[in-house]
């Protein structure tokens, strides 16, 4: 380090001084020189969303919410383990306020810019370390409004609140990796007033207990999750328990005022399963469910990992099949990116079509041509949406399925049949993209598709045949 030969006594003292001081702040692990993680992943629509340096294996969350107030008590414990040597990393968090953080239960700094939460940990982490990162928090959490105008986020419903993530709102109410590439098991802990239920994603753990007039329950999610399909569902819930495919637990919720109306049709998620894992391969979750809540509550429907949640208005057997298959496609094969949609909603929609066939007489070749001939898919590419409020657009689901159906058309039902469960086998709690796809596809079909995925997946405007 020192290229002079001679060093008088009194500064070679002061350089190992230094030195020391150096390796004491590089941490514990023998002078690591750690950089910031990046404080975004570049994801084409939402480049700060999401953070480098790190992958995170486990969240453990512990939430009180008052519904009296609005407010929201948590803890978030992250596990993660370091994917360079890290002197600083960030967490997504919108609005609440931070009132301290831990790293190895160390004290770290923090400090906020935006949506962006810094810690630093007192010493470096090491490359390929696990780590483990406690933020502790609290305040009113934000409903996001999306630039198509849809809101997520924290949405306070009439008898208590909706967490819904779809692509950003998760960061809303709690701290986080908060892009579809980063999948963790969570485990989340909530404490509600006395006669209110909290349901989540996976199992409950524990039987609900209540303490001092307030209720706690547990749940666990073993399986990879992208935090946008994390939810957490608060009110007065009327609930449901069966079982599907021989030993998958299904429980189903519905706000009182829809319950009676509902149930029959969540009576049937367990058949609906069956069908589906005839078609697309084992179903990949140890829970399995659904949510339905009063329309003024929420707008949309939304694939929550193991229990999709609905407003009772559009709860009808297609957005149900719809939602159902987003848990081969979209859960547990989560995109690589917020431009790799189509992957999820082409597939959801296609499962449409295939109910339609084989329950309701209408060839998936009708339902192709009906959505050739609509203008509304044809506006850009599904695999290449403009901007972040296309991501939803009709292009994505409807020439999503087209892009699906071409492929069985061209390369039969035996092979098309193959794809349907061989891609989410492939790829089973874990993330994969566009480019992913199209290889997977003619690695199947021994060909190149060159020609396909031009016209229909890339191609700008409406073939002249269908």
């Amino acid at each position: 380090m020192n290229t002079r030969r001679r060093v008088r006594t009194g500064a070679l003292a002061l350089a190992l001084a230094l030195l020391a001081a150096a390796c004491t702040a590089g941490g514990s692990g023998g002078g690591v020189r750690g950089t910031p993680g990046a404080a975004g992943l570049r994801d084409p629509y939402f480049p700060k969303l999401g953070n480098g340096g790190y992958d995170v294996t486990r969240y453990a969350l512990t939430l009180s919410y008052d519904p009296a107030t609005g407010r929201l008590d948590g803890r978030a414990e992250i596990t993660a383990k370091a994917t360079q040597d890290l002197s600083a990393f960030n967490l997504d968090l919108a609005g609440l306020t931070v009132r301290g953080a831990t790293v190895g239960g160390a004290p770290a700094a923090v400090n906020r810019a935006g949506n962006e939460l810094t810690v630093r940990p007192r010493d470096d982490i090491e490359e390929g370390a696990e780590f483990r990162t406690v933020v502790t928090y609290g305040g009113v959490p934000e409903t996001i409004t999306d630039s198509d105008g849809a809101e997520e986020g924290w949405l306070k419903t009439a008898d208590g609140a909706l967490a819904l993530g779809e692509p950003t709102g998760s960061m809303a109410w709690f701290p986080g990796n908060h892009h579809p590439s980063d999948k963790a098991a969570y485990d989340i802990t909530v404490t509600v007033p006395a006669g209110l239920k909290a349901l989540s994603n996976g199992v409950l753990t524990a039987e609900r207990r209540t303490a001092d007039g307030r209720t706690t329950s547990v749940w666990h999610a073993a399986e990879p999750m992208a935090s946008y399909l994390a939810t957490l569902a608060i009110g007065r819930y009327d609930t449901a328990t069966t079982t599907a495919l021989g030993k998958v637990p299904v429980l189903t919720a519905a706000d009182p005022v829809v319950a009676a109306r509902t149930a029959a049709l969540r009576a049937r998620i367990p058949e609906l399963l069956e069908w589906q894992q005839e078609n697309f391969g084992p179903y990949p979750f140890a829970a399995a469910g659904a949510i339905v809540d009063r329309d003024d509550d929420v707008g949309y429907a939304l694939e929550t990992q193991t229990r999709p949640i609905f407003p009772a208005g559009s709860f009808d057997t297609t957005t149900l099949v719809h939602e159902l298959a987003h848990q081969w496609y979209g859960d547990s094969v989560s995109p690589a990116t917020w431009k790799d949609m189509w992957l999820n909603e082409g597939f959801a929609t296609y499962a449409e079509w295939l109910y339609r066939e084989d329950f309701e007489d209408l060839p998936a070749q009708k339902s192709f041509e009906k959505a050739f001939a609509d203008d509304a898919p044809w506006a850009f590419p599904p695999a290449e949406p403009p901007a972040a409020e296309d991501l939803f657009g009709a292009p994505v689901y409807q020439r999503g399925a087209m892009v699906l159906h071409k492929i069985r058309q061209t390369l039969g039902d035996d092979a098309f049949y193959e794809i349907l469960a061989g891609w989410p086998a492939k790829y089973r709690h874990g993330t994969a993209g566009t480019e992913d796809f199209t290889e997977y596809v003619e690695s199947v079909a021994d060909r190149d598709l060159s020609e396909l995925w031009d016209v229909w997946l890339y191609g700008d405007g409406r073939p002249e045949h269908p």
